[in-house]
């Protein structure tokens, strides 16, 4: 089944015609907020994940709410506190960790430090089987715990409905009303039936009519991208990577020949990627203009070697590319970008910070004059690829590995040169080709190869070399937020070794990255 909701891109003309029924998580902070969201939209359920002082407060379309986690004690001066009276009453509500903590606390129970920090696996010794959060439950069900404070003492009228042997109030109910708190954590993996106790909330308690298919979420989007753009023109940066392909696939479905896609090749792009990505968009029946930019890049970023400079230099270069392409296309209204919803939640917007500062093609908006269109701005990674697939896109395409914005410049430790840029185009081709063949490149997230700036002895024939070491570089995520090394095959790794060293001028050593994230980044630079 696919676990699909429709976009509400809403005008002026159109605010009620897509009425959506909606669960509202909102923010304390937590780490797996998004992890709520995306269990969430697994039970074919549209969320919105809003700071925790940000709710709607005149939305129809809300049928529940989920009060999610936070690093944050209740009793804390600076915690982040609402006024439940505010949705209590209104709407069923789930509180989850801090969010069961608080509501216990804000109306009149005791919340006090845990004499151990409660985290990891448990069982639930008990629990009330009539309780509809409950339903479907079996006996010592594994749910995965983790905070440092514990609800010692429950408000007046709540009646615990689950304890594990260390947690009395693992799970509680106002009696009378749709209230419910747990202290552990359903939307991680550890917890077995955690999908279950959220089905239970958002669909028999909240009464989603689970009826969104991935078919629904293309019908629906191309319908409202007619309407929102009605005969303008707009202009699309691709990327090469599935979130700008699917979104211009979904566009162009709408208006056709009205789109027209820019791909810039700063150089740095993967072995003949430049090529082979054009013809498949070609293949798509879009309409794309490929800029070979390589001279310029190579140039403005001659001897930089520090990451973030390197950075600067290729995101104002694109801009300007970029900028230099369009403006050749007089009558363009809007500009489109493969936003997609990880991107615009910022937790920590509510701390006054910000996850992200850019998203695909940074600044452009804005120096363009152009109106913006993010036809995937409520998708998930995984969603992406399911309406890419349900488009008949090719599967190279939607399970392309993500990959930097200035490409390979980030993955050649120190200064950028052709010579460098193709000496890794050369290792990497060899190790992604490899995982291909392997029948590997699907079970890994990410992978690449990193040039090194040192060099190292080594022996060929009778001579002595002292040549390039590169890393490769390939790690297991589903979301990019921590992420492991992937336990490739010896024998896949020696013949990927042998094979680089063997025909890759220019390099003699290779070696294996086995950090995982945390602390190590996925990307070295």
């Amino acid at each position: 089944a696919f676990h699909f909701f429709v976009v509400t891109l809403r005008t002026k003309s159109d605010k009620n015609l897509f009425m959506q029924q909606k669960i509202i998580i909102l923010d304390f902070g937590s780490q797996t907020t998004q992890l709520i969201g995306r269990r969430v939209r697994e039970l074919d359920t549209f969320c919105e994940i809003l700071p925790y002082n940000k709710f709607p407060k005149e939305d129809p379309s809300v049928i529940g709410v989920i009060l999610s986690g936070s690093p944050f004690s209740v009793y804390d001066k600076e915690a982040f506190k609402i006024d439940l009276d505010e949705i209590r009453g209104k709407y069923p509500i789930l509180g989850i960790c801090y969010g069961a903590q608080f509501m216990s606390y804000t109306l009149g129970g005791n919340v006090e430090p845990a004499g151990t920090r409660e985290y990891g696996r448990a069982n639930l010794v008990s629990f009330d089987k009539e309780n509809p959060l409950f339903k479907g439950f079996e006996e010592h069900s594994q749910v995965w715990m983790s905070h440092g404070d514990t609800i010692t003492k429950l408000p007046e009228g709540f009646k615990v409905i689950a304890s594990t042997d260390k947690v009395v109030n693992a799970a509680y109910q106002a009696e009378g009303e749709p209230l419910w708190g747990v202290q552990f954590h359903p939307e991680v993996f550890h917890s077995v039936q955690g999908t279950l106790l959220l089905k239970n909330f958002v669909v028999d308690i909240c009464g989603s009519k689970q009826d969104w298919s991935a078919a629904s979420f293309v019908d629906t989007t191309v319908a409202e991208l007619k309407a929102q753009l009605g005969d303008d023109r707009v202009i699309l940066g691709l990327s090469g990577g599935v979130d700008s392909s699917v979104a211009a696939v979904l566009l162009n479905k709408a208006i056709g020949k009205n789109l027209t896609c820019i791909f810039v090749d700063h150089g740095m792009l993967r072995k003949n990627e430049f090529k082979n990505v054009l013809h498949d968009y070609e293949c798509l029946g879009l309409n794309v203009i490929g800029v070979d930019a390589s001279a310029k890049f190579f140039k403005d970023l001659e001897g930089v070697t520090d990451p973030e400079q390197k950075r600067k230099i290729i995101g104002r270069d694109f801009v300007e590319v970029f900028d230099a392409e369009a403006r050749k296309i007089t009558d363009a209204k809007w500009l489109a970008q493969g936003t997609i919803y990880p991107d615009r939640i910022e937790s920590l917007n509510i701390t006054g910070k910000t996850i992200k500062s850019h998203h695909n093609v940074g600044g452009l908006p804005e120096e363009m004059n152009l109106q913006l269109c993010e036809p995937l701005k409520w998708l998930f990674k995984d969603e992406v690829r399911r309406v890419g697939r349900q488009m008949g896109m090719p599967e190279h395409l939607i399970t392309r590995h993500p990959f930097p914005g200035p490409g390979l410049a980030v993955r050649i430790l120190g200064d950028i040169t052709p010579e460098k840029v193709r000496v890794l185009q050369d290792a990497d081709d060899i190790f992604i080709q490899g995982l291909r063949d392997w029948g590997l490149y699907d079970q890994v997230w990410q992978a690449g190869v990193i040039l090194l700036p040192v060099k190292s002895v080594g022996v060929m024939g009778d001579e002595r070399t002292y040549e390039r070491a590169v890393a490769l570089r390939a790690v297991t995520s589903t979301d990019a937020m921590t992420a492991d090394w992937a336990h490739l095959p010896y024998d896949f790794m020696a013949k990927v070794s042998n094979d680089i060293i063997n025909k890759v001028k220019g390099v003699n050593r290779v070696c294996y990255d086995i950090s995982s994230k945390p602390p190590s980044t996925i990307e070295w630079e």
